[in-house]
């Protein structure tokens, strides 16, 4: 099934919506655990950000998962910020240009990526996991 035919940049809307989709399908054993898991779709990561993930260009980084994974929790994690997955929008439109690939499942791997990380998957998992999803 082909995708809408953009004749604009996607949105930043646009991007949350697919981000939406790509969660929603995630499977049921694992999106159990990320329901507070929330989504913000920004143009491209700060300079903070950048520097705290020791990546020198914006356009590198596609997405980030910010919060506990969770085999590092513990019962006494009270009052922790919620998870948070950011979407950079614009790194993901070049990536989407660059490869031709159907911009759904580059956000969906985008997403499940940063789900994993949120698992403390190692990279065989993740594979696996976009395996399962395709």
């Amino acid at each position: 099934m082909m995708g809408p035919r953009h004749t604009l940049p996607p949105s930043a809307e646009d991007i949350e919506a697919l981000a939406e989709r790509a969660l929603a399908a995630i499977p049921d054993r694992l999106r159990r655990h990320i329901r507070n898991v929330g989504i913000v779709v920004e143009d491209v990561a700060d300079e903070e950000t950048l520097a705290e993930m020791e990546i020198e260009s914006a356009w590198e980084l596609t997405g980030l998962y910010r919060g506990v994974p969770l085999p590092q929790r513990s019962v006494d994690d009270i009052a922790r910020q919620p998870d948070l997955i950011s979407l950079y929008r614009e790194p993901i439109l070049l990536e989407w240009i660059e490869t031709g690939e159907d911009l759904f499942r580059l956000v969906r791997n985008v997403v499940v990526h940063e789900v994993a990380h949120h698992f403390g998957f190692s990279d065989a998992e993740i594979a696996m996991l976009e395996a399962e999803m395709e």
